[in-house]
């Protein structure tokens, strides 16, 4: 037998069609995330994944591609080989951005590494203020965001639109951040919201650093 027949008769077995299957695998791949509450695709695969997680599971994994399930929130995150896995130990320690990665093919720049290490860095203060909405969320205003960016890492948001736009938009790509109402993100007087997600691409111990270097910064 061969291993698509036995890929299908598993699937058949769970009620999904081999179509149905190659789709969400493909859409996993290309995004490297799925959040149950992005849209109403996005929920309809989340839902298939639901049947059959063990197949998609034994598929990813011998591409050596890990993924994390965030039951609480309904999401699903891909890491490639070599990457953190949050709750799995057998993982090198401390930060890794291979995480980084949109779908399994970019590499985030510089300057979007630095802008999650800022949201996770808010994100955590948010959550040991109480500030957390019950889906796991926690909003803040852009100045406060801007401000926290000058603090952790000596250096404001980019002026730019331009950039300023592009950046924002790779981070609701990955789902980490959504516009709180109906502000504009490219409005300095915006909020936005930090879904809980981002607590996977950055570790306590990269957090715990980040956080060494504020204090350590002189008081001007």
């Amino acid at each position: 037998m061969t291993l698509r027949h036995a890929l299908n008769e598993a699937l058949d077995a769970h009620g999904v069609t081999p179509a149905q299957f190659s789709e969400l695998m493909i859409r996993l791949l290309d995004h490297g995330v799925l959040r149950r509450d992005e849209s109403k695709k996005e929920a309809e695969l989340y839902d298939r994944y639901l049947r059959v997680p063990e197949l998609v599971e034994d598929y990813l994994s011998v591409l050596r591609v890990r993924l994390h399930h965030e039951r609480r929130f309904a999401s699903l995150r891909l890491f490639p080989p070599g990457a953190e896995v949050p709750g799995e130990a057998d993982q090198d320690t401390g930060f890794n951005d291979t995480g980084f990665n949109h779908g399994l093919r970019n590499r985030l720049s510089q300057q979007e590494v630095a802008l999650i290490l800022v949201l996770r860095a808010e994100y955590d203060k948010s959550l040991r203020e109480g500030q957390i909405d019950e889906q796991g969320q926690a909003t803040l205003p852009l100045e406060a965001l801007n401000l926290a960016s000058k603090n952790l890492l000596g250096r404001p948001l980019p002026d730019g639109r331009t950039e300023r736009e592009a950046l924002f938009r790779r981070m609701r790509q990955l789902r980490l951040i959504r516009s709180a109402g109906d502000g504009d993100l490219e409005d300095g007087e915006a909020w936005l919201t930090i879904r809980p997600d981002i607590t996977s691409l950055v570790t306590d111990a990269v957090l715990a650093t980040l956080s060494e270097g504020e204090e350590d910064q002189p008081c001007t």
